[in-house]
């Protein structure tokens, strides 16, 4: 059994920021291997509220294709899809060749939200821990490429980000009724994620836990971790160069914008 490390200094910024770019480097190796070899991808993000998924995602894909890169953040179901195969909504995202689709909360909720906040019956918990092994090795065995992260955020840190998005009007739309029941009901939770660790960690679909207090090393930690997980090359290119511009047909091509609004330049 692993051993939980010892909390370290946070990461500084300048530190962080270089080795960010250079794993951000090698995300647009991974993509360019990607698309060449229609290769598919999923990535799972799941964790504890304010763990830090969405900033780790954002630090993935700020520098690749969303056209390579799909992130999936499904909304509450509707009556219709509540009434369909639990996985059925999610599977519709799945990837095409050449695509890597990474969900931002996935058919895990029902092994968390869902069951610790009774929108499940004990019975479809069950039945969801029991079959989606099952279903992950299908998924595996059809060629696609499954990695499955949670982020764990310990109490007081998470009490802390609570606290800041109270009180800052950019992040308050983050903090939620389900947001402040989890608070409420960490133990609860605790309980329900080892229930699905138990289930649900497999040798073809294991779960990989990244810490999170510290944010900054978290996104790294996490980069590295799955940029380790895919066997990608780097794939060699063309270098491109400009062609020379045509000045066939030229014109005053500025003048054209003063017949139209432009915007004041207040900054």
């Amino acid at each position: 059994m692993n051993k939980v490390p010892l909390a370290r200094p946070k990461l500084k910024r300048k530190a962080y920021e270089k080795e960010l770019r250079k794993l951000q480097v090698q995300l647009c190796h991974l993509q360019d291997w990607v698309r060449e070899n229609k290769v598919r991808i999923i990535v799972l993000f799941e964790g504890r509220d304010a763990a830090g998924k969405g900033g780790t995602i954002k630090a993935i894909t700020e520098k690749v294709s969303p056209r390579v890169f799909r992130v999936v953040a499904l909304p509450a179901p509707s009556d219709r899809e509540k009434s369909q195969m639990f996985v059925q909504r999610y599977m519709q995202h799945f990837p095409a060749g050449g695509e890597i689709v990474i969900f931002d909360r996935s058919w895990y909720n029902r092994a968390g939200v869902e069951y610790v906040m009774g929108f499940c019956t004990p019975d479809e918990h069950r039945r969801f821990l029991a079959l989606c092994p099952q279903i992950e090795k299908y998924i595996v065995e059809a060629g696609i490429i499954l990695i499955k992260l949670w982020l764990e955020v310990g109490m007081e840190e998470q009490e802390r980000r609570f606290k800041a998005r109270i009180d800052d009007p950019l992040r308050q739309w983050k903090l939620s009724s389900m947001d402040t029941e989890s608070y409420r009901r960490w133990y609860d939770y605790s309980r329900a994620r080892d229930l699905m660790f138990k289930a649900t960690h497999s040798k073809h679909a294991p779960w990989n836990i990244i810490l999170s207090d510290d944010k900054r090393r978290a996104r790294l930690n996490c980069i590295a971790h799955l940029l380790k997980s895919i066997p990608y090359k780097q794939v060699s290119h063309v270098r491109v160069k400009l062609p020379r511009r045509s000045k066939k047909g030229r014109f005053n091509d500025h003048r054209a914008l003063g017949s139209v609004n432009l915007v004041a330049e207040r900054f």
